[in-house]
């Protein structure tokens, strides 16, 4: 079986699109995917599942859809993917080291995208970045730099223009479910 961790967009923010995790975890399960697991309330949701891809995005936004009353878009990625992310960062070890020990895990995040966007959309974004504010696409994974925060990153503001839905989450939090996901599949 697959250990996949499903990033759900916009839910939970700002009184907006709520789903308590309670509930998210008891939807996940009557969809019949294995060992259902939430982490904190921004939609994180780890599982198992013989499935593929696809088919799991359209059946985790229909039935959050059918349940809730309003769309989400997911994107998922498998154990590997994720401890992919966390062990290719492109930013330097020093920067890795001081977001792990200090508030600059919250500086550091990785967009996360359904698919690869293509570079005349990358070549866009790049009218955003500054000494502030870098980037590195890696993939349908985007790493984001924000050294000024992210609450004020022009850059952070137009990750829409890489083309399709995409979810932002910081280091921290992807640090912590590569550690679900391997205490899952023990």
């Amino acid at each position: 079986m697959t250990t996949y961790i499903a990033f759900l967009r916009g839910i939970n923010v700002g009184g907006k699109n709520m789903i308590k995790k309670a509930v998210l975890k008891q939807m996940f399960e009557m969809m019949g995917l294995q060992r259902v697991q939430t982490y904190i309330q921004s939609g994180n949701v780890l599982f198992q599942s013989n499935a593929l891809e696809e088919p799991l995005i359209r059946l985790i936004e229909h039935e959050i859809e059918t349940v809730c009353g309003f769309s989400v878009n997911v994107m998922l990625r498998t154990s590997t993917e994720l401890e992919r992310i966390i062990d290719h960062c492109p930013f330097s070890e020093d920067i890795l080291a001081e977001a792990e020990a200090t508030s600059v895990g919250e500086s550091l995040y990785v967009a996360m995208l359904v698919e690869v966007p293509v570079q005349e959309d990358i070549d866009r974004l790049s009218a955003y970045s500054s000494i502030n504010d870098e980037y590195y696409v890696v993939g349908r994974d985007v790493y984001l730099l924000f050294r000024n925060s992210v609450r004020n990153s022009k850059l952070a503001n137009h990750l829409h223009k890489l083309g399709g839905p995409v979810t932002v989450r910081n280091w921290k939090t992807l640090s912590k479910l590569v550690v679900m996901a391997r205490l899952m599949e023990d």
